[in-house]
């Protein structure tokens, strides 16, 4: 870790929804960030081999190492990051995240440039070598009466490949950013706070929307590349963190919450089908060995037993914290 009497930034890692990738984004930021910072990890209950590389790697490093036993939602892990810092600037990163060499300094600078409250980088999804853009900054829009408002989310150029866009991105005000990675104020942070009835969705748009509301700017900073590790493959020891942090029970509290803080259509908690598919992502090995096996009828067959079980099994088994 990089360290002077002028460290005006902390970064904070906290757990995302598994573990098995945690050892190669740490050994990237540890490489990648020449910029004095402080660095600060929260480890929310992570398998005992993951604990011990932590132990070790904060002795040798060193940083500052949280453990908490049991499994942490991610604005209470940040919540709990947040205790510790003292800089003028915080920097959330999540626990899968890959970073390049100049992420940290361009974030920081454009805050100092512009003033802003947040800044979010250029997010990359999958490989880091195909450079797909997982989001270029984020736009959102509201409609209707309070109490049946929509609302309106769109990722800026998802899926696109960097090397494929007829012009070149531009450091620029947008609507939101994402916490995969995220640069904040401190004091405005701590001012404004982070909503821990949202567990598991939409606290990166809650954020974002305070910070407008109190007359601050979200922008989005290209110069700043990064690339959020996305599943599969899921290790045995991820699947546990991986089913509550995308829970029945999580989702639908946190819908419910968001509908109600934004005067959102409660039909907007119906969202919550998009973790159901997502919790199926456990289940890929398998549905791969009965498509082999079965063919497609039977292999659609077993997918629907899988559901229905799991579902279940997930109502039962995971609880609002």
């Amino acid at each position: 870790m990089h360290q002077s009497d002028t460290c005006r930034v902390t970064v904070v890692v906290v757990p995302r929804e598994r573990f098995s990738e945690s050892e190669a984004s740490l050994e990237s930021i540890i490489e990648h960030t020449t910029f004095p910072h402080r660095l600060i990890y929260v480890d929310g209950n992570g398998p005992p081999a993951l604990r011990r590389h932590l132990e070790q790697r904060a002795a040798e490093v060193p940083f500052d190492l949280i453990r908490v036993d049991r499994y942490l939602s991610p604005n209470e892990a940040r919540n709990i990051g947040l205790t510790r810092v003292d800089t003028e600037y915080v920097v959330f990163v999540d626990n899968d995240l890959i970073v390049t060499a100049g992420w940290l300094e361009a974030l920081v600078e454009r805050a100092d440039r512009c003033g802003a409250a947040v800044v979010g980088p250029l997010y990359f999804q999958g490989d880091p070598d195909e450079r797909e853009i997982h989001m270029a900054g984020g736009d959102l829009s509201f409609e209707g009466e309070p109490g049946h408002r929509t609302l309106a989310t769109t990722h800026r150029h998802q899926g696109e490949p960097l090397d494929d866009l007829a012009t070149p991105l531009v450091a620029e005000p947008v609507d939101f950013v994402e916490f995969h990675c995220l640069l904040a104020r401190t004091e405005v942070v701590r001012r404004l706070g982070m909503d821990e009835r949202l567990l598991n969705t939409r606290e990166h748009l809650d954020l974002c929307l305070d910070v407008v509301r109190d007359g601050g700017e979200v922008w989005f900073e290209p110069a700043s590349q990064v690339t959020y590790s996305t599943p599969p493959p899921l290790r045995r020891t991820d699947v546990a963190y991986f089913m509550v942090r995308w829970s029945e029970a999580w989702t639908a509290s946190s819908l419910e919450h968001f509908c109600a803080k934004y005067e959102l259509d409660p039909a907007y908690a119906e969202r919550a089908h998009i973790m159901r598919s997502r919790r199926q992502l456990v289940f890929a090995p398998v549905r791969k060995v009965t498509r082999r096996a079965l063919g497609e009828r039977g292999d659609r067959a077993v997918g629907r037993g899988l559901r229905a079980a799991e579902r279940r099994v997930n109502q039962v088994v995971c609880r609002v914290p």
